[in-house]
């Protein structure tokens, strides 16, 4: 895909969506992060009905450690891998409280050191909660980018660089946000929306549904 046509694409989706935002609920970047480690293998949906529970109770590192284990599942129950998402975050906030004094920290490192938080939710992170222009590459993203030919690649990570190395620098703070949502509602994985797609013309998927 040549430039122009990559740029053409990001310009309709801003143009769109001038201000994107993630589906997830938050307030603070410590909410962010518990919300996108529940949100692997579950809908934003179902991970905002469990945090409208869990918040108002605990949203704080310190707060959260002291449910333990047993007492932070049950508000989450509803979510997939439950259990062993309350390992995590229990053993994240005591991490958290203890080497960070309870914030949490603006760089990658710190981030993938804490269980549960791999590259993908470190990148949500640094990129919504700190404005840092990462690429979170989930399966909306990687279906988008080789589909549409954006950023062809056989895995999250090549899809990842390629679409830093060739997103236009004005897009690169939001263009996350615009792929995700452009795979969640649009370009989905069944059937995807091609005539009601404000980039088909621009699309490089050759069974495009017209």
């Amino acid at each position: 895909m040549n430039p122009a046509k990559r740029r053409e694409i990001f310009s309709r989706l801003r143009a769109a969506n001038p201000h994107p935002a993630t589906e997830l609920e938050y307030a603070t970047p410590f909410e962010l992060l518990v919300a996108v480690v529940l949100s692997a293998q579950a809908t934003d949906k179902g991970v905002n009905l469990a945090t409208r529970r869990l918040f108002p109770v605990a949203n704080t590192p310190e707060t959260i450690y002291a449910l333990g284990e047993a007492g932070l599942a049950d508000y989450i129950r509803t979510i997939g891998l439950y259990k062993s998402k309350a390992r995590h975050l229990i053993a994240a906030c005591r991490m958290l409280v203890e080497l960070h004094g309870s914030r949490v920290p603006a760089e990658r490192a710190a981030l993938e050191a804490l269980p549960g938080v791999g590259r993908k939710t470190a990148n949500v992170v640094l990129n919504t909660a700190f404005g840092q222009p990462t690429m979170a590459v989930d399966t909306h993203i990687f279906r988008v980018a080789n589909r549409t030919g954006l950023a062809p690649g056989k895995t999250v990570l090549e899809v990842e660089k390629k679409l830093l190395k060739t997103i236009p620098a004005e897009f690169r703070i939001d263009a996350h946000h615009w792929l995700i949502l452009h795979g969640r509602y649009v370009c989905q994985a069944r059937k995807p929306k091609c005539p009601a797609c404000l980039i088909a013309d621009l699309c490089e998927y050759k069974d495009k549904l017209v």
